[in-house]
């Protein structure tokens, strides 16, 4: 399916990143010189996204600054200077700047790298995975052992038919949540308008059987400390950027 939209949550406040977030918004902390926003952008662009809303908070006027600089996805701002909406709140607001189709949902400090050269990026694969016919949701997932940086939590079990379930001791292939998934809009319908959390929509996908999931291609990285900034850039120099 074609996903030419995309809502980029970038408004957190990056407290376990500090001292560094105190000048500088977390999306815009850069990893081997390339800020982290622009992984997420680069690969929104690459999938074929043509619009995206990026919803600022915390030195916003840096985020925008940046963001008006970006000509590949056009991008929108989603203020949130007044009131931080929490991931849930700031999908609901940002999302009523697109229009009313599946979209990309992204997390602006999440990414990876050393996707397979010559095969389709893993946001390509996951648009050609979606079926709105079956799916509120198709999120990317990544094994623990594909991750840099992640505290060990694993977040879902993967079935073989690629229905998610929330994980539990001994349940087969455990995958952690790689911060991208699409959505039906439909999900967020009756959705409140102040600050809530994503996590009752996904419970809400896997009581209707509706939340898929798709592993990740490479290798997935966050950075939450200041300390996990070297492994990070230890990871991108080894994995070259495709194309090149």
């Amino acid at each position: 399916m074609k996903i030419d939209s995309a809502m980029v949550l970038a408004a957190g406040l990056g407290t376990r990143l500090r001292p560094i977030t105190e000048t500088t918004p977390k999306p815009l902390v850069p990893i081997a010189g390339k800020p982290m926003i622009d992984y997420v952008l680069d690969a929104l662009a690459e999938a074929g996204v043509e619009d995206a809303v990026v919803n600022v908070h915390h030195l916003a006027d840096q985020m925008e600054a940046h963001l008006a600089r970006r000509r590949r996805p056009k991008v929108q701002i989603s203020d949130e200077r007044a009131q931080l909406l929490d991931s849930g709140g700031g999908l609901v607001k940002g999302m009523k700047l697109l229009p009313r189709k599946p979209l990309f949902v992204m997390n602006a400090d999440l990414f990876w790298v050393g996707e397979r050269e010559g095969e389709p990026s893993n946001l390509s694969r996951l648009a050609g995975f979606f079926d709105p016919a079956q799916m509120d949701i198709a999120m990317l997932v990544v094994r623990n052992e594909d991750t840099t940086g992640h505290n060990g939590k694993l977040d879902f079990s993967l079935g073989d038919d690629g229905r998610l379930s929330r994980y539990k001791d001994g349940l087969p292939r455990p995958v952690v949540y790689a911060g991208a998934f699409i959505l039906a809009p439909e999900l967020l319908d009756g959705a409140p308008e102040g600050p809530f959390g994503l996590n009752a929509s996904f419970d809400r996908a896997i009581a209707a059987g509706r939340l898929f999931g798709t592993e990740l291609s490479g290798h997935w990285i966050t950075v939450g400390t200041p300390d996990a900034i070297a492994p990070a850039e230890e990871v991108v120099a080894r994995f070259p950027a495709r194309g090149r």
